[in-house]
C-alpha cells in the first residue's frame, strides 16, 4: 500500500541492506568534509543512476542535500524529470525541501535509515510522501540498517559539540592572554 511502511521479504531486505550500504558510503563523503553525513542512492532496474551526499557547508548551498543531488543525477542519466519505478535509498529521513522534491520527481519507492524527530517529513514531524490530496504518493520503508545509520549522525554531532567546547575555550583563552 503506497506510503506506508511495510513488511518485505528476507530477500527485499537483503537488496535493502545492499543498497542502504551504498547510501552510507555516500554519508561517509559528507562525514569526511565535516558535512552533515547523509548519504543517498537512487536505484532503476537494479542499478544505481544517482548518488549524493550532505555537502550544503562545502559547497555554501542550502539545497546541497544528499537527495537532492542523488535526484538530479538520476534525472540526467534517465533524461527524465520522472523517476518511476525508482528506489531513494536515504541514511536520514528526509527533510521537508527534499521529501517535497521525491514527491515531485514521482520516486516509487524510498528507504530511510534512521528517523529525524527534529526535522524529518517521511513520519517523524509529518508525512510529505503520502498526502493523498498530492497528486503522487510514494512507498515508504524505514530502519533499514537503522543503528548504523543513526550511530554515524550521534558520533558526527559528538565530535562537533566536542569541536565546538574546545574552540570556545581556546577563545577563552586568547581573549585573556590578550587583556
Amino acid at each position: 500500500m503506497s506510503g506506508k511502511t511495510e513488511l518485505f521479504s528476507t530477500e527485499q531486505r537483503k537488496i535493502d541492506e545492499k543498497y542502504m550500504r551504498a547510501a552510507f558510503k555516500q554519508a561517509e563523503k559528507a562525514y569526511a568534509l565535516n558535512e552533515t553525513p547523509i548519504g543517498c542512492v537512487i536505484v532503476h532496474g537494479g542499478k544505481i543512476i544517482g548518488r549524493g551526499y550532505n555537502r550544503r557547508n562545502t559547497d555554501k548551498n542550502p539545497l546541497a542535500h544528499a537527495e537532492i543531488t542523488a535526484i538530479r543525477k538520476a534525472s540526467r542519466k534517465l533524461e527524465d524529470w520522472r523517476l518511476e519505478e525508482c528506489t531513494m535509498y536515504v541514511t536520514l529521513e528526509p527533510c521537508q525541501m527534499c521529501a517535497g522534491a521525491i514527491v515531485q520527481s514521482r520516486l516509487t519507492r524510498v528507504v530511510v535509515g534512521c528517523m529525524n524527530p527534529k526535522a524529518g517529513c517521511a513520519g517523524s514531524i509529518l508525512n510529505l510522501l503520502d498526502v493523498k490530496e498530492f497528486n503522487h504518493q510514494v512507498e515508504l520503508t524505514t530502519g533499514v540498517l537503522g543503528e548504523e545509520c543513526s550511530g554515524l549522525m550521534k558520533q558526527f554531532f559528538k565530535e562537533l559539540r566536542e569541536r565546538k567546547k574546545i574552540r570556545k575555550i581556546k577563545k577563552a583563552g586568547t581573549s585573556c592572554v590578550d587583556q
